[in-house]
């Protein structure tokens, strides 16, 4: 039985005034995993902006 099957099969369990507590569970972690790429994102950003910046770079790209 995979992960998500046993999720699914717990959640079934569960008395139903605990599930928008799960629910809400759910919604912070989707959150986090975004913020999360967001701040990797934003952190390459900050790196790779001096190789962005290059002339050869605005040649490469000027046909587009």
């Amino acid at each position: 039985m995979s992960e998500k099957e046993l999720l699914l099969s717990e959640i079934e369990q569960v008395p139903e005034a605990f599930l928008e507590e799960i629910l809400d569970f759910v919604h912070f972690l989707r959150t986090k995993i975004i913020k999360e790429r967001l701040e990797t994102a934003i952190a390459s950003e900050s790196s790779l902006k001096k190789d962005w910046l290059k002339p050869e770079e605005d040649e490469a790209w000027q046909d587009l």
